[in-house]
């Protein structure tokens, strides 16, 4: 079967002398895996060098029996300059790619998680402020792909929190101060960290960009949506340690 789509670049590797192995997340069919034969040798063979983060045309030979398809036209939409040119950003736009990777299935088609990466990688070209762009984009991610906290209240007694709380990555959520609880997991979070998650939750991209987070909400973000996403992943997303330092 032939499919035509656009997709961004995951990740690449060489495969044999002259062809590469490409990852996409694509606007039609979710994560796909294709091989592009001779792009090596002959680099006028696709309108593309499949650079990480760039958005492309692709045409594909999709086989049944094989999570690896055969890319026969691919051909580059958008390289994103402005975020190359910024070293703060590129890191940023790997750590997308990355936590993309990581969290999303083979040909698992999700229109929010591709438009989220496209509003992100727009985004990092013009905000000045891309450690709020990484949190918004790690509460989004977690809210579209399923792997969400339980923020609404408490997770214990299902009182609402307004103030401060505590969170539990064992429990996948708030526990209100009221509620004793043993475990090694459980950190202290503020209520305008709470209000800010739920915020971005509810709100699209452009509204939540409108968010000013201040040092200590920051803080807690970090902390937890970091060490929540690496707990219930079961692995860790190596390029977390370059961005938001």
């Amino acid at each position: 079967m032939i499919l035509k789509t656009e997709g961004i670049v995951l990740k690449h590797f060489d495969f044999r002398e002259t062809s590469r192995i490409a990852t996409f997340f694509t606007k039609d069919y979710g994560k796909i895996k294709g091989v592009l034969k001779g792009i090596r040798k002959d680099h006028k063979k696709f309108g593309s060098s499949i650079d990480k983060f760039s958005l492309n045309d692709i045409v594909y030979y999709q086989y049944r029996n094989s999570e690896i398809h055969l890319i026969s036209q691919c051909d580059l939409r958008n390289f994103f300059f402005d975020i190359r040119k910024d070293l703060k950003r590129s890191l940023a736009a790997h750590y997308l790619l990355e936590l993309v990777d990581k969290i999303m299935p083979q040909e698992d088609p999700n229109d929010d998680v591709y438009s989220l990466m496209m509003d992100f990688l727009s985004s990092l070209g013009e905000e000045a402020d891309t450690d709020k762009l990484v949190h918004i984009l790690q509460i989004k991610m977690l809210l579209y792909s399923g792997f969400r906290p339980y923020i609404d209240s408490c997770i214990k007694c299902n009182a609402k929190v307004k103030t401060r709380a505590k969170f539990s990555n064992n429990l996948g959520g708030l526990v209100c101060e009221k509620c004793k609880i043993s475990d090694e997991t459980i950190t202290v979070i503020n209520g305008g960290t709470v209000a800010t998650i739920l915020f971005a939750e509810q709100n699209p991209w452009e509204k939540c960009l409108r968010l000013t987070l201040s040092p200590l909400i920051k803080k807690e973000l970090k902390y937890i949506l970091n060490n929540f996403l690496v707990f219930h992943l079961g692995k860790k997303i190596q390029s977390a340690k370059f961005v938001q330092q």
